[in-house]
Order: structure tokens, then sequence, then C-alpha cells
């Protein structure tokens, strides 16, 4: 299949999913790009897929995942990788130009090669930050550190808070994890 853009794509445009749900081969569904440059996040908020998903009502179900999300000329806009399973017609896929990025890598360096902190955490609110005795729910909270992660070696520990990343406050706008994807190796 020929790689596409997904730089270009608009609210209202037609798409495809191809993919096998629940054991139905060769499945192809139509729908719509609802939004672009969605991120998930969990009940927690944890963030579980940073800026880059496609939204599409194109049904996506358990199977899907990995297909490809194809614009009308046939080219692959995205890879079909989730959806909300209390509602109905909101699935995601992985903008393809992101993944263009992960594939160059693995061809020329034989792996994928992202920043990273090494750190979990969790995004802070106003009860959390209460039982923590905090000023304000500003940020998220450091839950675990990697051994010899970049994270470790800066000496950040568990507990810790982070309220801002190069000078962006941390909010439901801006989030810590799509800020580091942003970057590259070795910047600061």
């Amino acid at each position: 299949a020929k790689l596409g853009n997904s730089s270009g794509l608009k609210a209202g445009q037609w798409v495809i999913a191809i993919g096998n749900p629940y054991g139905f081969d060769h499945t192809v569904t139509a729908g719509i790009v609802s939004a672009t440059g969605r991120s998930l996040r969990s009940g927690n908020g944890t963030t579980l897929a940073t800026g880059d998903l496609i939204q599409t009502d194109a049904a996506i179900n358990s199977g899907n995942s990995g297909g490809p999300l194809l614009d009308l000329a046939g080219n692959v806009v995205g890879i079909n990788t989730a959806i909300i399973p209390y509602a109905q017609g909101m699935g995601f896929a992985i903008a393809i130009d992101s993944v263009k990025t992960t594939l160059q890598d693995l061809i020329t360096y034989g792996k994928i090669n992202k920043p990273w902190l090494g750190i979990w955490y969790q995004e802070l609110n106003e009860e959390l930050a209460s039982s923590l005795k905090l000023a304000d729910a500003e940020g998220v909270i450091v839950t675990d550190v990697l051994s010899n992660s970049p994270a470790q070696k800066a000496g950040l520990k568990r507990g810790d808070v982070i309220k801002e990343i190069n000078g962006k406050k941390l909010s439901a706008d801006v989030s810590l994890a799509e800020e580091v994807s942003k970057m590259k190796i070795g910047d600061k």
C-alpha cells in the first residue's frame, strides 16, 4: 500500500478502514475524519497516546488494530489503533506522518530513536493535590522512575511534581508526553 500524508487531513474528509474485526476477515468500513491531533487519556489522567491520532467514525472494532485507514485515493493515512468502547463511532488511527519517522528509524538504525524521560506519572487533580498538601493541582506527579533512564540520571524521584517543560506550563492542553515526543534525542 502506498503511504499518503496525514498532515493535510481535514474534518469531514472521507476515509476507509480495513481490518479483521471479531474475526471477520477483510472488513471494509467507511466514514469521515472527525478530528485530527487527538490524544487519548485513561480515567486516571495517564496519557495513553499523544496528539498524533486521527479520530474517525469509520467503524473500527476489536481486530481492526493495525489495519490501514485510507483516503479515497487508496493512500494509507493512518493505522487503526483504538476505540472508545462505551461510545459509538469513535475510532482512532495513528497518523501516518508520525509512523513514517518511526519506519525510517527502523530502516536506518534497526531501532526506534525517540526521546524519553523514563518515568511513569499521573496528572494532578484537586483531590490528589489536597491529599499531598500541594498549593495547586497544576502539573503531574512522578509515580515511578525507571532504572538507568534519563530521568534517574537527572535526579528525578518518585513523588516529584513536574509543573512545566521548557517554559510551557503543563495543563489539559499541554501534555508532558506530547511535549517530549516533539523533541529530538539530546534536547534538554
